[in-house]
């Protein structure tokens, strides 16, 4: 009998890529499985499933907004009917099982499952467990863990680790540096900084590098630049004229961005850190600061307590980030230090691990 597997959560690319990663590895031990993605409405998951072959379900849900409590107004009333939606996809599809990755769309589906028996899962991507997790955790059959350290959040014997899943394009060997610095229109020789603020954008990366572009060309470094939608118009604004740059909201072909790249500027979310362990690169970590529990810093401060990464706090960037990139960039000996030592928390096969592990405990 063939399995079926219910995916949810999303929101960001930190929670969709390595669902689909896992969602591939599951299609390799079982071709017949059948797998539905649940994400919400409105959200990058609802474009990218679809993209890499997967069917999903949008439900009409929102996360908390920190910034604003009043926009938080209407978060019960889109519960209750994301309640509702749940009830009908599951209906319908029928799963053996639930995987939860995280994201605010994850919640009401696992939680729905749990009180229909149905057998689910977790995978805790952070070092600081999410609020969500904890509460899911309590009735979850396992918990794959991203990291290690989580038996202060979750019951010892019930986490099972893997590691967090890395897209299969990240895992296998990285393309030619000089193909990968020409596909951006780069030069061969020189370093090169690329800067990520994760799949939606980082203000404050975003506006130091922007502030600190000209110091950039004066110190001869080429960029390589992921902005995100909202500051995309006015990179591309910035950058105009000069050479040795490019710029785009959203780069599909991370692996060729990494290839070409000597240093990386980036955001800390779990996922970005288990990239940049696997391909090894020298990177200066900006945490978000609004993360849920201060995640990204947890999870950057792993690194950084282990001269695997260098940290800039959010609210110093603007002053600290360029100088420290621009250092960085020009010192080729502490680069291949952080390259060494970062390596070393790098992991291939989460993915094949929490798809293996899962159908396992499907056919028990």
């Amino acid at each position: 009998m063939s399995h079926r597997i219910l995916i949810a959560g999303g929101g960001t690319g930190g929670h969709i890529f390595p669902a689909l990663a896992v969602a591939g590895a599951i299609k390799k031990l079982e071709p017949s499985a059948a797998i539905l993605f649940v994400g919400a409405k409105g959200k990058m998951e609802m474009e990218k499933v679809p993209q890499a072959g997967f069917s999903i379900e949008g439900l009409d849900i929102a996360g908390f907004d920190r910034s604003s409590l009043i926009k938080n107004v209407s978060l019960p009333f889109k519960l209750l009917k994301s309640f509702w939606q749940v009830r009908n996809i599951l209906r319908h599809f029928r799963p053996g099982a639930v995987l939860g990755v995280g994201g605010y769309s994850s919640f009401p589906v696992l939680r729905y499952a749990q009180a229909k028996g149905i057998p689910t899962f977790l995978h805790e991507a952070n070092a600081y467990a999410g609020k969500s997790n904890q509460l899911l955790a309590k009735r979850a059959k396992t918990i794959f863990a991203g990291v290690s350290g989580l038996e202060r959040f979750f019951l010892k014997e019930k986490i099972f680790f893997t590691g967090n899943p890395v897209r299969a394009s990240i895992c296998n060997p990285l393309p030619d540096r000089e193909k990968a610095r020409a596909f951006f229109g780069l030069s061969a020789h020189g370093p090169v900084l690329l800067v990520m603020g994760g799949s939606l954008g980082a203000r404050s990366i975003n506006q130091s590098i922007d502030e600190g572009f000209e110091q950039l060309q004066r110190s001869g470094i080429q960029l390589i630049w992921q902005t995100g939608k909202p500051y995309a118009a006015k990179a591309a604004m910035r950058i105009k004229g000069h050479v040795s740059c490019y710029t785009a909201d959203f780069i599909q072909q991370m692996e060729m961005a990494y290839a070409a790249a000597d240093v990386v500027i980036a955001r800390a979310g779990a996922m970005t850190v288990a990239e940049l362990a696997v391909v090894a690169k020298p990177v200066l970590f900006v945490p978000f600061p609004l993360a849920a529990e201060d995640h990204q810093r947890v999870n950057a401060e792993q690194l950084v307590s282990k001269q695997a990464a260098l940290l800039v706090a959010d609210a110093e960037a603007h002053v600290s980030l360029v100088p420290a990139a621009i250092a960085l960039c020009l010192d080729a000996e502490r680069q291949r230090s952080l390259s060494i030592a970062i390596a070393s928390f790098g992991i291939r096969d989460a993915a094949e691990k929490v798809a293996t592990e899962l159908i396992r405990q499907l056919k028990k």
